[in-house]
């Protein structure tokens, strides 16, 4: 999704950069300390810390208090940890404000569309609406007093595939910072975290591909001292059925493929909400995404159609970033 642009080292800090499969998806962690050692013991806080939240968030290992949410959906409310309460709190918001474009329940969704190579011809519109018919934000349950979350309908479930790596990503940041690390970067498959500067005291810098041509940018976006930037898009994965393209990115009210956007990218001061808002503004589309995000001053937007065209939301002229 990204390319990240690194200016040349003009003083005694040292950059280190580790690739690492975590949360099953590839994590790459750069971080400039006073030298190799101090980054690399840096780097391991990090993993420790991502590979926490994984056992806290992940649905699909069975020991995990979201696993045993799921087993108790139309049984029973669950306690749980306030993290993981709290993080459940803020998907219900997003899932609010965009009127179920970003749904957290979207994990009970039958997986009817293929994105492997294997899927030949339309689901029928009969499979696409069974499809989604657990899936639905407003049968979440949260009781404030005694932290317990409870899905309402048997065969409910939640996950956080949509925002969970970039929640590492900001805690991991959170964490660095905490310790005293000055400067680096969490990239978890493209939820991008940075904080701090380069060596020479240049910004980080991110390119955003350009949907046309993956070898390409189109935008080079500055990143804050303590900023996050998520694009996602529909370039990458998707499916060709009678000359038409569908993406991976499903809409959890209706069932089908989001339409009309072929990139969305935000940025703002956490991965988490970066990511929630673009997989929400991909659902929306053009218009009434950007009309969410510019309800919000803290976020930039940058939006593609599937026909090329750009737009941005009120706070950016897109032509002060063109490579």
């Amino acid at each position: 999704m990204f390319t990240l642009l690194l200016s040349v080292l003009c003083n005694a800090q040292v950059v280190r950069k580790r690739t690492l499969m975590l949360m099953g998806s590839r994590f790459d962690i750069t971080l400039v300390a006073k030298d190799r050692e101090t980054a690399e013991r840096y780097i391991d806080t990090a993993v420790v810390e991502i590979t926490r939240i994984e056992n806290l968030i992940s649905e699909w290992r069975p020991e995990t208090q979201v696993s045993l949410l799921n087993k108790n959906a139309g049984i029973q409310p669950v306690n749980v940890d306030k993290e993981l309460y709290d993080l459940t709190e803020r998907a219900l918001y997003f899932s609010k404000i965009t009127d179920g474009a970003f749904d957290i329940s979207f994990a009970a969704m039958d997986n009817i569309w293929k994105f492997d190579g294997t899927m030949t011809e339309m689901p029928s519109a009969e499979a696409i609406k069974k499809s989604v018919a657990h899936v639905g934000y407003k049968n979440i349950v949260l009781d404030k007093e005694k932290q317990t979350i409870f899905l309402k309908k048997e065969g409910m479930k939640i996950g956080f595939g949509s925002i969970g790596k970039g929640y590492a990503a900001d805690k991991a940041r959170e964490l660095l910072i905490a310790k005293g690390l000055l400067a680096g970067i969490i990239n978890a498959s493209g939820d991008m975290n940075t904080w701090g500067t380069q060596p020479d005291g240049k910004p980080w810098t991110a390119g955003i591909t350009n949907p046309a041509n993956k070898n390409k940018v189109f935008a080079v976006f500055p990143l804050d001292k303590e900023s996050a930037i998520v694009t996602s898009g529909s370039y990458e994965k998707y499916v060709m059925l009678n000359g038409k393209r569908y993406t991976h990115i499903i809409n959890p009210v209706t069932g089908y493929p989001a339409a009309g956007l072929s990139s969305v990218t935000v940025a703002g001061p956490s991965a988490e909400m970066a990511n929630g808002f673009s997989t929400a503004i991909m659902v929306l589309g053009k218009d009434a995404g950007l009309c969410l995000i510019n309800q919000f001053p803290i976020l930039k937007c940058i939006v593609v159609t599937d026909s090329g065209k750009v737009f941005s939301s009120k706070n950016i002229d897109i032509k002060q970033y063109k490579p």
